[in-house]
């Protein structure tokens, strides 16, 4: 059966970050967009169409039934990709449709403190996320980003401990010194102070540094179950969005056979 679709408007745009924009997105196919229960939700934009269509997967930022709109941001650097430079260019009354939404992931209320890390394309999720913390919640985040410029101000009631990592260059041309292997995150996470009780550790973001480094760092040396740990990457350094997803296929199919 093949998957419906939601097409909505675009009704505004927002600059949130010299590399960050919003996409305010309603009109009347709000009707038919669902939302999920997860902090996490996300859709796949579709654009182009017929043979030329191209699927991108987007985090849904904040979902105002009241005012039937949904957001999403968008990491942008210039003319590269295809989600990005739409996103700092599209206008209002334009259209654009999704398939979704999905979602796997929100914060536990049984967690004794939540750990969250990541890169710029996590910080949709992680806002949404820690935005959703009662008051007696305690968390730790981590987010690399290019600089000061980059950060965000992350609305919560919890006790958060916020770390911005500025790693001094975008994402898309930062030499191998500080990305990969080498990302400033990994020690970040790797050196704070380890909280007492369970913790729900969310790390999302390019996938050498978190399935590679962090997600055995937070699976075997700090032996947190599966249950309890949503780690994977949303992009991969050097690969499009359809290599990459070939890519975690084969990892995931490598790793049920080697059963790490």
């Amino acid at each position: 059966m093949a998957r419906s679709t939601t097409t909505l408007t675009v009704l505004r745009t927002e600059e949130l970050t010299p590399h960050m924009q919003r996409v305010y997105l309603g009109g009347p196919g709000f009707g038919d967009f669902e939302p999920v229960e997860y902090t996490d939700s996300y859709v796949k934009l579709i654009f182009g169409s017929g043979d030329d269509e191209i699927k991108r997967t987007y985090t849904v930022r904040s979902v105002d039934a009241a005012a039937r709109e949904i957001a999403i941001d968008f990491v942008v650097h210039g003319d590269e990709g295809v989600a990005g430079p739409w996103a700092a260019r599209v206008e209002p009354g334009e259209e654009i449709s999704m398939y979704g939404p999905s979602g796997a992931y929100s914060p536990r209320p049984d967690a004794d403190w939540h750990l969250f890390a990541g890169d710029e394309s996590a910080i949709p999720a992680i806002a949404a996320a820690v935005e959703s913390l009662p008051e007696d919640a305690i968390a730790k985040v981590f987010i690399e980003i290019s600089d000061r410029k980059d950060e965000i101000y992350l609305e919560t009631l919890a006790v958060v401990d916020v770390n911005w990592i500025h790693r001094g260059a975008p994402s898309n041309v930062i030499g191998e010194d500080k990305a990969g292997d080498n990302a400033p995150l990994i020690a970040a996470v790797r050196d704070t102070e380890w909280l007492p009780g369970q913790a729900q550790v969310f790390i999302h973001g390019e996938a050498q540094a978190v399935m590679h480094n962090l997600r055995g760092y937070i699976r075997k040396e700090r032996g947190v179950p599966a249950e309890w740990a949503s780690i994977s990457g949303y992009w991969r350094r050097g690969r499009t969005e359809e290599n990459f997803r070939v890519w975690k296929r084969e990892l995931a199919e490598a790793e049920s056979v080697s059963g790490t």
